[in-house]
């Protein structure tokens, strides 16, 4: 069972025409674990409406809500995303209705592009915060005066916690509980839903090759080579050889078809590489460093830095929580 919490934390749920189902579903779901599983329950849970009534989501299913009362106190609100955010960005009642809320809210949430909303209502300026990675390149024209992080998982600047797609809504809420309750609780509602690795908000939102497969396909070869080979000194010309091509034809058409150059591509694989070494394993971080070619633990951490906003022994130590949920579910299985 989970460990007793004091009074409960009102968490309420906004939707609107259009949201996505799974935005709204995805942490409801994740709430509802210690919901059931404490006593007393640690959350109360409504889904909001500026109407109320059954709202229908963008893929035709209509989700019940309550209509916001006047002057409503929530402990958290999650605003939820989907096709829906583009009109609901020039709905000037619902933006003020979400900037009033936030006002009165300890934590202002959103899921997938339900971080336009919060932009749209002035919220997010001057903040880091993360979307959708289909939406990022709209939303960074929109909203210059917000400091995207595209490729994150969730993002968290004081109060307000943005995360990037759909069941990224899932990791947030994962993570607001785990705020709340402590790690051991979050652990065992991901456990409770089948989430076999509960990921941090430093997380890419997609690998690197996911990114590179958009391609024809012409560089498998030589990609396959690089993989194999990090810990070597690569350069342009190793990678224009492999694939058969001229260095500078190779950099150009390389560019063209993965919308990055070859220099930065390999320092991608290097860091997915490393950071899979860092959660995964015990090996020392000059040993990771050699054999993913950072040659030393400096260069690795500042890589690090640069592309997860934290260093690799931070990652390190969040990552056992997904080792503890491991243990976990070999103990009870």
């Amino acid at each position: 069972m989970f460990s007793a919490t004091p009074s409960p934390r009102e968490i309420g749920v906004l939707i609107f025409d259009g949201f996505q189902l799974l935005d709204a579903a995805g942490p409801i779901g994740v709430f509802e674990m210690p919901i059931r599983g404490m006593t007393p329950p640690p959350y109360t849970l409504t889904v909001y409406s500026v109407a109320g009534g059954p709202v229908r989501a963008s893929c035709g299913v209509a989700m019940h809500s309550e209509k916001l009362p006047a002057a409503l106190r929530l402990d958290t609100l999650i605003v939820s995303g989907g096709e829906g955010t583009r009109d609901a960005m020039t709905d000037a009642p619902l933006l003020e209705t979400i900037r009033d809320l936030s006002a009165r809210t300890r934590r202002t949430c959103s899921v997938c592009s339900g971080s336009f909303l919060l932009a749209a209502a002035g919220l997010l300026e001057g903040r880091r915060a993360t979307t959708h990675w289909r939406r990022s390149e709209g939303f960074a024209k929109l909203f210059p005066g917000t400091r995207l992080d595209a490729d994150r998982i969730f993002v968290r600047d004081g109060k307000f916690w943005t995360s990037a797609g759909i069941t990224a809504g899932i990791d947030l809420a994962l993570a607001l509980v785990e705020d709340d309750l402590g790690d051991e609780v979050a652990l065992r509602a991901a456990r409770e839903l089948v989430v076999h690795q509960r990921r941090h908000g430093g997380q890419s939102q997609f690998s690197v090759m996911q990114d590179v497969k958009l391609a024809t396909g012409r560089f498998d070869d030589m990609i396959g080579w690089v993989r194999t080979n990090l810990a070597e000194d690569i350069r342009v010309e190793t990678m224009a050889g492999q694939a058969g091509m001229s260095p500078r034809n190779f950099a150009r058409v390389f560019r063209a078809e993965t919308g990055t150059t070859p220099a930065r591509f390999v320092e991608k694989l290097r860091l997915e590489a490393a950071r899979q070494q860092v959660e995964t394993t015990s090996l020392s971080l000059q040993k990771i460093a050699t054999d993913t070619g950072f040659c030393d633990p400096e260069r690795m951490r500042v890589a690090f830095m640069r592309a997860y906003g934290q260093p690799p022994m931070v990652l390190r130590r969040q990552s056992k929580g997904g080792e503890e949920f491991r243990k976990l579910s070999k103990n009870n299985d």
